[in-house]
């Protein structure tokens, strides 16, 4: 019987979209195929890896910059290794820079950020060996890392976007940051940031902005196929509604979205990578200790949620709107 509704559902989905006849849909569903029609685009695939890594807090620390970026250049070489084209590292990969160790006024008050103290040629090494391994390994990485501007304008948080070919290619800044973010720390960016690996749209989102659904239905408009969202993972008690959160934007959106985070937090929420049905595909080991996990995402262009919900959002419903009649207008009678 659920077969049977799976195929029927089909069988409509492909009227709609074609303008067929229920006969002549079904004809074409059940005819085999050794390569896909003109009017049925071949679905997209790529090979994503998603890693936890170990969180660094004081960004004095040139030291602990190079042990971490070491630590993301092995991820990288077992990502490629696995197969992947694409590696999504967290926020702050290399430094997530403590706000009372940078504030000013600190340890025991946080004020504003004394960027001064950040290792900022540090990072670039960091970065740049990055880059060169990237182009090594053909491999697309995304991570995250403060974006210096011109003084006295506070960093970005951002995510760099370094190609196959070792070529930064995009930025995105984090847009909807945190109280203590924005009052000490970063400057906003300000525009949604889309980039293509191998057909495949992905979209960024980082810090906080899991918490706003607004972010995650503009990428839906901007058609990407897939969000990478690094968050930080500091405090491991705090990842519960992140976690709970990717998994709604992926199934409320119909697209994948790669949650990466530092592992402390994976002792209750590793990082993973979400299915547009709402289901963790690929999940990191839960043990606190750094680690990869791996999906092939893939398109259907057969699946009728995504074309029917942003139809619903438009002015499908208006038309069917009753207006001037007491029994729908009264909220007091049964």
């Amino acid at each position: 019987m659920t077969q049977n509704g799976n195929l029927k559902r089909k069988v409509r989905a492909r009227a709609a979209r074609t303008g067929e006849s229920y006969t002549s849909a079904l004809s074409h569903i059940r005819k085999p195929k050794t390569a896909p029609q003109p009017h049925e685009p071949a679905g997209k695939s790529l090979r994503l890896a998603v890693a936890q890594t170990t969180v660094r807090l004081d960004p004095r620390d040139a030291d602990a910059f190079r042990a971490n970026g070491a630590e993301m250049r092995r991820s990288m070489r077992q990502a490629s290794e696995a197969g992947a084209r694409l590696l999504h590292f967290s926020e702050g990969t290399i430094c997530f820079p403590h706000k009372r160790i940078l504030s000013e006024i600190g340890p025991t008050e946080i004020g504003a950020a004394d960027w001064s103290r950040y290792q900022w040629e540090a990072l670039r090494e960091e970065l740049e060996e990055t880059r060169k391994l990237a182009k090594k390994l053909r491999l697309w990485t995304v991570f995250g890392a403060p974006h210096r501007l011109t003084a006295p304008h506070r960093p970005h948080n951002s995510l760099y976007v370094i190609s196959d070919k070792g070529e930064l290619v995009t930025r995105y800044d984090e847009r909807l940051l945190s109280h203590t973010k924005i009052s000490f720390m970063y400057s906003p960016g300000r525009i949604p940031v889309t980039f293509e690996v191998d057909g495949m749209r992905f979209g960024c989102a980082a810090g906080m902005e899991s918490h706003y659904p607004e972010i995650f239905i503009e990428y839906e408009r901007l058609d990407v196929d897939c969000v990478l969202f690094s968050t930080s993972g500091e405090t491991p008690s705090a990842a519960p509604p992140f976690a709970a959160e990717v998994l709604g934007h992926a199934a409320s959106n119909t697209y994948w979205v790669s949650y990466a985070a530092h592992a402390p937090q994976s002792v209750i929420a590793p990082s993973g990578i979400a299915a547009p049905n709402g289901q963790w595909a690929a999940l990191c080991p839960a043990d606190g200790a750094p680690g990869l996990a791996f999906a092939d995402i893939t398109t259907n262009p057969e699946n009728p949620a995504r074309p029917w919900r942003r139809t619903a959002r438009g002015d499908l419903y208006r038309p069917h709107q009753v207006e001037g009649d007491p029994r729908s207008d009264s909220r007091e009678a049964f």
